[in-house]
């Protein structure tokens, strides 16, 4: 592992207490692995033409256009034009888990601050909202919006339980204009809970992308020793003998993560699955570059 790889380790990034330079550092971390910058926006459709300026991309220049015209235009692609884009953050008690020193919700965290500080690169307006059983804070897309998102990302506390529908429900209505619409959650409901749920986000054509968080103890259930369980989100505690059950659960979370995969696939909604051990350039890497590849296909 080399020095970045080492330094955009979550463990490494929860160390530091600057939101915003651990987005700068983790968006600058996946780049350099790329040929070109990504888009969170999908299309690559022609959008319109503007008047080239000194410093513009030549390879953008209609030349086509200039033979008629004598005139010097470049040519404007839907990922090019500014966008609203949301980051729906779920802050809800479950989100507090960790079987190291990052929980979910502090992965969840550097996923947020960095596709903002992304598409604020990208002359996006972004904005946020955090919820568990409700809203808790709502911050609309703005240009100037990117510091009252991370401040409000830096400060999110993980203290209720979590419920998805009421709080979609009363998004449906925010979302006024077609947006991209980021939500990043554990996902501790019924597949199709989440599927009603998401419906609502789906409304008015917005663009929906889901990243599940999970601890890489939630997907591979490797303890050993009888011990009780604890529900973060009820307080309950439930005596397990992981022997018994771990074959059980891990086909249970595979069949979980299958079926939502499958069914908001075919909706159109674009979804993965983050260990919270992973690196967070690769994490990241790994979803634009699939989210590329999707919108290529469809």
């Amino acid at each position: 592992m080399n020095d970045l790889e080492t330094f955009l380790d979550p463990t490494v990034l929860a160390r530091i207490g600057n939101l915003e330079f651990v987005a700068r550092a983790v968006v600058s971390g996946f780049l350099n692995g790329m040929h070109k910058s990504p888009h969170l926006g999908t299309s690559l459709d022609f959008a319109e033409h503007r008047i080239y300026m000194p410093g513009d991309d030549i390879r953008r220049v209609d030349w086509k256009l200039y033979a008629r015209t004598d005139r010097l235009y470049r040519k404007e692609f839907e990922a090019d034009t500014n966008t609203n884009f949301s980051v729906l953050l779920d802050v809800s008690s479950s989100m507090r888990y960790g079987s190291g020193s990052v929980t979910k919700l502090d992965y969840a965290k550097f996923l947020a601050a960095s596709l903002l500080y992304l598409s604020r690169g990208q002359r996006d307006r972004v904005g946020l909202v955090t919820f568990d059983s409700d809203l808790v804070e709502v911050i609309p897309p703005s240009a100037k919006h990117l510091p009252n998102a991370l401040h409000a990302i830096s400060r999110v506390k993980a203290e209720r339980q979590g419920q998805l529908m009421e709080p979609m429900k009363k998004l449906s209505e925010h979302f006024r204009r077609r947006s991209m619409i980021l939500v990043i959650s554990d996902f501790y409901h019924e597949p199709d809970v989440v599927i009603e749920a998401l419906a609502y986000l789906r409304q008015r054509g917005n663009d929906v992308m889901v990243m599940h968080v999970l601890d890489r103890t939630e997907l591979e259930f490797p303890f050993d020793e009888a011990a009780p369980f604890e529900d973060l989100e009820s307080g309950d505690k439930v005596p397990i003998v992981p022997d018994h059950l771990r074959d059980e659960y891990k086909k249970m979370i595979r069949q979980h993560i299958a079926e939502l995969e499958g069914r908001l696939g075919a909706q159109g909604v674009d979804y993965s699955v983050f260990d919270t051990s992973q690196p967070l350039d690769y994490a990241l890497f790994h979803f634009l570059s699939r989210r590329q590849w999707l919108a290529r296909v469809r």
